[in-house]
């Protein structure tokens, strides 16, 4: 063979190895129907590793979309001794503040959510959903789609979903409800972030921007700082601190 056609044969060679290694290296996109599916599915596995917690949560009132200026704090503990079952104390009320109202009805909102929770749950029975790309969060690859919701509902955000790739949960969701919260409150835009609790997925915080009749715009986020695991009644349960970013 002829140095000519050995470096032909070499070249030909080099581009078949090439071409089977960007075959196996280039990932399969799951379809949208595969996505929603798993999504299922992993929040299905996700219900059975729950157990009973509580949790420390802290509340900030910012004024506009200013965060270096808090108008107000509050710290509220819930207690989840079921799925369907949360009950809540506010550790340092101040019965003259608008925000403690305020907190108040966000708690009051998520128990009666806990209690039925399928008119809000991301789910077909509530949304349609639709693929956008492919993406990243905090370096996990995941799955981007449109939140597009069935009926207009307070409790149902028009917005996007990014979902784990690997695991399927959700890491984050944004949005805005597709009719205002409540008379007080209007033009509101939400975004929820997501993370690992022990064994448990769960909406580790949360940041809210909107008009806020009487006091304006402005932007509430919270955030769990810690948790207790375990039987609620125990002295023995096991704690865990949460360092959190805010939500960007």
């Amino acid at each position: 063979m002829t140095s000519r056609a050995q470096l032909a044969c070499s070249i030909f060679v080099y581009c078949m190895a090439v071409t089977c290694v960007s075959a196996q290296t280039q990932r399969q996109i799951p379809t949208n129907a595969e996505i929603i599916a798993q999504m299922t599915q992993a929040e299905g596995e996700n219900r059975t590793h729950f157990r009973p917690y509580r949790v420390t949560r802290d509340y900030k009132l910012f004024r506009g979309n200013n965060q270096d200026q808090v108008r107000s704090r509050l710290i509220a503990e819930m207690s989840v001794a079921t799925p369907d079952s949360k009950k809540y104390t506010i550790e340092n009320p101040n019965r003259a503040l608008l925000e403690e109202k305020i907190v108040r009805k966000i708690l009051d909102a998520e128990v009666a959510f806990a209690k039925d929770s399928r008119p809000s749950d991301i789910t077909r029975e509530n949304y349609d959903f639709r693929f956008v790309r492919e993406d990243e969060i905090n370096g996990q690859r995941c799955y981007m789609l449109d939140l597009v919701p069935k009926r207009k509902s307070r409790n149902l955000l028009r917005g996007s979903i990014w979902v784990d790739a690997h695991s399927y949960l959700p890491l984050r969701i944004e949005g805005e409800p597709t009719q205002n919260p409540s008379w007080w409150v209007t033009d509101a835009r939400i975004v929820l972030l997501y993370g690992y609790v022990g064994p448990m997925w769960l909406q580790t915080s949360s940041e809210a921007t909107a008009k806020v009749r009487v006091i304006g715009r402005s932007t509430m986020i919270w955030q769990d700082v810690k948790y207790q695991m375990g039987e609620l009644s125990s002295s023995a349960n096991l704690e865990i601190a949460l360092k959190l970013d805010p939500p960007k």
